[in-house]
């Protein structure tokens, strides 16, 4: 597979790396430039709104993900540029996503104890014309174990960090993810 072309500015001149071009717009954008956070904003807010939704579900996705731009501009200036700037907003985003959690009160009940979510969950209709939809699959998942399998399995955590970020011990983050795991096996028929 061929690499990427670079591309070129109108005078023929290689436009900067998507990278640079992100260091350059936060540099700008913390100086108070809203077209360079513009930029920013239009390169991340799908992969931003996808974390959002598989974290919360997508009521509250538009929403947060809004709030995650907003504190980004807010917190600009904390933007040091030792890492990509999408990794940089990824970390924003999965504070706010957390901090929206408790302000929910989901956070009390996060932990499910027994298997009555197992119960509740349906078992995976049958015939040819079914597709199997993971995302309606991590939605059903409870919020807890949804929040720890995304970090996890989809974004690449450790159980260490996810512990960290959650405020819970990385046995409880291993427990849950195991938990969601079964949840979605059953429901996916797996």
């Amino acid at each position: 597979m061929e690499p990427h072309p670079r591309q070129t500015s109108a005078d023929g001149a290689p436009e900067p790396a998507p990278q640079a071009g992100d260091l350059r717009d936060a540099a700008l954008a913390a100086a108070g430039d809203k077209h360079a956070f513009e930029r920013l904003y239009r390169a991340h807010v799908g992969r931003i709104h996808g974390l959002v939704r598989r974290m919360l579900g997508a009521d509250e996705a538009t929403e947060v993900t809004q709030d995650v731009f907003v504190r980004a501009w807010q917190k600009l200036g904390t933007f040091r540029g030792e890492s990509a700037f999408g990794t940089w907003l990824h970390r924003v985003a999965v504070n706010v996503v957390l901090t929206r959690r408790a302000e929910l009160g989901t956070r009390r009940d996060r932990f499910v104890q027994d298997d009555t979510v197992l119960a509740a969950l349906p078992d995976r209709p049958g015939g040819r014309e079914t597709s199997l939809d993971f995302e309606s699959a991590i939605d059903r998942l409870p919020p807890g174990a949804r929040a720890i399998f995304v970090l996890h399995d989809v974004e690449g955590y450790r159980h260490e960090e996810i512990a960290g970020l959650m405020s819970i011990s990385s046995g409880t983050s291993k427990a849950q993810l195991h938990r969601a795991r079964m949840l979605l096996r059953r429901h996916l028929g797996d």
